[in-house]
């Protein structure tokens, strides 16, 4: 189950019951493990025999299986022959003189009386024994009798079978029920696993054998939500997200058997995305349907008619409450007396469950005990049943919907009692529908229920409903608009093919209906998603006017378009000529004029010219833009702020616009996150954008803002190996447009690992391209940057000059960050004295902009520098702890033990500095690189090493590296 030789996750504590009720003197000499499809009863038994083993106790195993309980007498017979086995193997001598031909003798005869006391004598001469009878649902009822009358000193029986309906087993743990009469009622046990007339005798034995004097019973519950995500981390060997580890949760219920079966069922459509040690699903990823031999789905097969037929309808229906019975009988043919009895079969079987009404003794409906079964039921059916079921199961909600609001009142059939969401249920009914039902009302409910979808959330549903909406809708004009709708959607919902189609088709043929504004839309969706595909050969052909006055749209959607690309491909003087030239075209209408301003700003802001950004940072026009234009509009600036650290001018933009940071698209939180200092939710959104490939660019000045910030974060970690491969993983094309970000910390990578030479290649490709875009903006990070290498490799004058273009590009754009980033590197470059009048300078202004990671570095470097007091050190030392910041927080230990500063909590830094170390070797970095990121020599390095492997008892750095990459260091 697990794919591992580790214990079974979540079981520990009944293990350890087990383990104590089989080895005290005065325990039972049966114990019965129950427990539901799926729960793992058969591993549990294993592990606990296995441990039994372990300390030196006989264990004798007897597995039953389908088909056992046809054969009267044969579990009985089996355990004869197995302890009569046991015991020559034990003993010298040969076994009691024919006992196993008695006991064949007496399987042939059916003589019950004979078995048992063949089967007593045998126990009493095995004994000390432990004899485990796993699946024994599936055995015959008389050796079941026989067994709960055995009684032989020395010899105890752990026995595992199914059980359903049991008690609390959605919510509770392994409990010890001392007798069957204090036991809560078992109803309906076994389902499948006993067949044909015995199934209910089979269920009444069982209860016996939990009865019997002394037995005790211990019940597998589910595993609950930590348990269901370390063994989805077992299963991947990588953790689950929380997205992922949500869906495993809601739709495996924490049944062990149905985990392996979703997640076998992802890696077979190749669904499992992997970035960094964790695991994804992409967000359009569909829940995989059963194999017809899986355990769920045989167990439901095996029940025959008329409960496969009743499950299917459920499976539609079941949402509906006690509607869906009546629905059931009529889609079925069968009567309401045979569905219910169908009903009955599934819910003894454990494939549903009843969902108790106000009256706890009332049933209100029923649902599927596995969402996973229930889907594959679904799925299973054929497109015309499942439109059938639909439209019966609308038709219903349609009535109920009208009575309401005749009655002005409220009716409880109308909202599915099993359903949280009951918009979203309805929308997938009419979906599956289709035609079946009233077009013209399915049109507009499925169109209603898309807008009221946050975008973003159950995406791949929405879409459905648009394409179901699009295909009903009879009028071709109304058809375009629907198409409109449906391509944005295909964007947020990261399905660019889809809103690609859309767009295009929506540019080549465009309808009598569709306005100008609307085709300037669908002009934007086109490069927006061409840009996201990363296209670039394709974003050329944007970029021209011939590819736009090849299509019959206005002026404006060419113009629109054209600029766009243009700003995609940073060609900013290009951006900034063409809708200067073109105002008259664009420049129609408050609307109309919104996006090519934000252009054309945007381009001046990239040239060194930032005053008409500015401007547009006011949303003057906000009152007189529909909101989701607003949103769209805001949304970008935000990140283009954040490119530039600039976060109060971030936060006033939101308030501007009556936004708030967690409506924002992904790249947007992320960007904030990561300024904020929430590192460990900025890399879990970053690794689920870069491993299902839903990143979406915006035509800001810098298009690789989401692997630069990743890579920031890992270099600060110690993962300087990773960071390069980002930013390797992630290069744009040559030539493309500037990636400033990308080579900024590609050079901070190369000079923490000492490469001086390399460091100043990366900064001198980027300000070549960006000088080659006319690009100013984003460039004194680069040329600060490049002035500190200049000085480092002592050529003085050269990185005075460069600081100087530092100087004059913080005056051009009005940047605090470029400012900063001044006065930082002017330490490296200038004499003593003004070096530290910068430096604390650089102090002051950092505080002032409250960024944790940013305040924390220049701390640092002004007191390791004496140009503020030591004591500023430990304000460091907490700030890069908030960010995990591991190799900063090492360099500050260092610069505190240099001032003579105690350093807080030895016990943790000596942990913090082991687990570095580790992060360093996993990285693949020799000594001599560790010396030189570490800032030490290479002695040091071996000496650290040796104390590392001996404190945790890793015997090579191969052990080390899968340590860091297990998280169990």
């Amino acid at each position: 189950m697990d794919r591992t030789d580790r214990p079974l996750l979540g079981r520990e504590r009944e293990s350890d019951q087990i383990h104590d009720l089989l080895n005290g003197p005065g325990g039972p000499r049966l114990v019965l493990v129950r427990g539901e499809r799926g729960v793992g009863r058969t591993a549990f038994l294993h592990a606990a025999g296995e441990r039994l083993r372990a300390q030196g106790t006989a264990v004798l195993a007897v597995d039953c299986v389908p088909g056992d309980g046809d054969r009267p007498l044969l579990l009985a017979l089996r355990l004869v022959m197995a302890l009569e086995e046991r015991r020559l193997h034990r003993q010298r001598h040969r076994p009691a003189a024919g006992s196993v031909a008695q006991a064949l003798s007496a399987f042939d005869r059916s003589d019950r009386a004979a078995m048992e006391m063949l089967l007593r004598a045998a126990a009493a001469r095995c004994a000390p024994a432990t004899v485990l009878v796993d699946d024994a649902h599936h055995a015959d009822p008389d050796s079941l009798a026989a067994l709960s009358r055995i009684d032989a000193p020395g010899c105890r029986w752990l026995v595992s079978a199914a059980q359903y309906g049991a008690p609390d087993t959605a919510g509770a743990r392994a409990d010890t029920v001392p007798a069957a009469h204090e036991s809560e009622p078992r109803r309906g046990l076994d389902g499948e696993e006993a067949c044909g007339p015995d199934r209910e005798a089979t269920a009444r034995i069982m209860d016996r054998l939990a009865g019997v004097e002394g037995a005790r019973t211990v019940v597998l519950a589910p595993l609950g939500p930590q348990d269901t995500t370390a063994l989805a981390a077992r299963w991947l060997r990588a953790r689950p997200d929380t997205v992922l580890a949500a869906q495993v949760g809601e739709l495996t219920c924490g049944i062990p058997g149905a985990i392996e079966a979703l997640l076998t069922g992802w890696t077979n459509l190749d669904a499992i995305r992997v970035a960094d040690g964790h695991a994804f699903i992409p967000a359009r990823t569909t829940v995989p349907v059963l194999p017809d031999d899986d355990r769920f789905v045989t167990a439901l097969d095996g029940l025959g008619e008329p409960a496969r037929a009743v499950a299917a309808a459920l499976s539609i229906l079941g949402p509906l409450g006690r509607a869906a019975l009546q629905l059931t009988a009529a889609w079925t043919g069968l009567s309401p007396d045979a569905a219910h009895a169908g009903v009955r079969i599934l819910f003894g079987a454990g494939i549903i469950e009843e969902l108790p009404g106000p009256d706890p003794t009332a049933v209100q409906g029923w649902a599927f005990r596995l969402p996973l079964t229930a889907h594959t039921v679904r799925e299973r059916l054929s497109p015309v049943d499942r439109g059938r079921l639909s439209a019966m199961a609308v038709e219903l909600l349609w009535n109920d919907m009208d009575a309401e609001r005749a009655a002005s009142g409220s009716t409880e059939a109308s909202r599915p009692p099993g359903e949280t969401n009951a918009l979203a249920y309805r929308s997938d009914r009419i979906a599956d529908a289709g035609s079946l039902v009233d077009r013209e009302r399915a049109v507009a409910e499925l169109t209603a229920a898309a807008r009221q979808t946050s975008p973003g959330t159950d995406s791949g549903r929405v879409l459905r409903w648009l394409r179901t909406a699009r295909d009903l809708t009879e009028h071709a004009d109304a058809r375009d608009l629907l198409l409109r709708q449906y391509g944005t959607t295909a964007y947020l919902a990261c399905d660019y093919t889809t809103g690609r189609a859309a767009g295009e088709s929506l540019l080549r043929d465009p309808g009598p209906t569709l306005s100008d504004l609307d085709l300037q839309e669908a002009a934007c969706l086109v490069v927006a998603v061409t840009a996201n595909q990363r296209d670039w050969t394709t974003m050329s052909l944007l970029a021209t006017a011939s590819w736009w006055d090849a299509l019959p749209v206005p002026d404006l959607a060419k113009v629109t378009g054209q600029a766009l690309a243009l700003c995609h491909l940073s060609k900013w003087r290009q951006t900034a000529d063409l809708l200067k030239r073109t105002e008259t075209q664009w420049n129609t209408g408050t609307r109309a004029r919104a996006t090519p301003n934000i252009f054309s700003a945007m381009a001046e802001l990239a040239m060194g010219r930032p005053a008409p950004y500015r401007h547009e940072l006011t949303l003057r026009d906000a009152p007189e833009l529909p909101p989701g234009k607003v949103y769209s509009l805001a949304s970008g600036m935000f990140e283009d702020l954040l490119a530039d650290y600039d976060l109060d001018a971030a936060h006033q933009l939101l308030e501007t616009a009556g936004l708030t940071v967690d409506v924002l698209p992904p790249l947007g939180r992320f960007l904030y996150d990561h300024l904020t200092g929430r590192w460990d939710q900025a890399l879990e959104s970053a690794r689920r954008l870069l491993a299902n490939d839903e990143i979406q660019s915006t035509p800001v000045s810098d298009s690789s803002l989401l692997p630069a910030r990743t890579a920031d974060i890992l270099l600060a970690r110690g993962r300087v190996t990773s960071a390069l491969q980002m930013v390797e993983d992630m290069r744009g094309p040559e030539p493309g447009p500037p990636q400033c970000a990308l080579h900024a910390v590609e050079a901070e990578a190369l000079l923490t690992l000492g490469d001086v030479a390399e460091a100043e290649k990366a900064l001198l490709r980027g300000l070549a391209t960006a000088r080659e875009h006319d690009q100013v903006y984003g460039t004194g990070e680069l040329w600060a940057l490049l002035a500190e290498v200049t000085a480092e490799a002592g050529r003085t004058a050269e990185a005075g000059m460069h600081l100087q273009r530092v100087e004059r590009i913080a005056a051009l754009t009005g940047g605090d960050r470029t400012r900063l980033r001044q006065l930082l590197a002017s330490a490296r470059v200038l004499r003593h004295d003004t070096a530290h009048r910068h430096l604390r300078e650089a102090v002051d202004l950092a505080r002032t902009r409250s960024l944790p990671f940013e305040t924390a570095t220049t701390l640092l470097a002004a007191a390791a520098a004496g140009a503020v007091p030591a004591a500023l050190l430990r304000e460091a030392y907490e700030l890069f702890g908030t960010t995990n910041a591991a190799l900063w927080r090492f360099h500050t230990r260092t610069a505190m033990r240099e001032a003579g500063l105690t350093i807080p909590g030895r016990k943790e830094a000596t942990t913090e500095n082991d687990r570095l170390l580790a992060v360093l070797i996993a990285e693949q970095l020799t000594n001599r690189q560790i010396a030189t990121v570490l800032r030490i020599n290479e002695d040091a390095v071996a000496q650290r090493l040796s104390r590392l492997f001996a404190r945790t008892g890793r015997r090579s750095r191969t052990e080390l590296a899968a340590s860091v990459l297990t998280d169990s260091l």
